[in-house]
């Protein structure tokens, strides 16, 4: 039986997406790439993360950008009882296929404003190679 909510869609709507104040899922990490000569250029808007938070890796032709954060909000009042003590975790991450051939080396990253900046190299297209595909009769 479906109960109404007057806390929104979900009782935890607003719990759940604290630790990234008004972002939710959808709005993390959102990505905008550039097709250049040669390079790809990323924008990944990152809010609320500091640089010291953020890992770029380049695993198995995969860039994965991951980042991590915890807070701790302490507030008391004069007499050092607390009037309001948060703590929170988040973390998300993201992986973009960019071929085995690109370098770690080759990859360059900028944070600033909330955004990284990354430019990564096109994979080089591999000549294909054309096999025989008939079958040998003997006889």
């Amino acid at each position: 039986m479906l109960m109404p909510s007057i806390f929104g869609e979900d009782l935890f709507d607003d719990w759940m997406r604290f630790p990234f104040g008004s972002y939710n899922e959808s709005s993390l990490m959102k990505t905008d790439i550039r097709d250049k000569d040669g390079h790809y250029e990323l924008d990944v808007d990152m809010p609320g993360f500091s640089k010291e938070d953020i890992k770029v890796e380049l695993k198995d032709g995969y860039l994965t950008i991951s980042a991590s954060t915890k807070k701790d909000n302490d507030e008391k009042d004069e007499n050092g009882k607390y009037i309001r003590r948060e703590r929170y975790m988040g973390s998300c991450s993201r992986s973009f296929q960019v071929g085995d051939s690109v370098k770690q080396e080759d990859i360059k990253a900028k944070f600033e404003n909330g955004i990284l900046k990354l430019t990564v190299p096109k994979e080089e297209a591999q000549p294909k190679v054309e096999e025989n595909k008939y079958i040998a009769i003997e006889g």
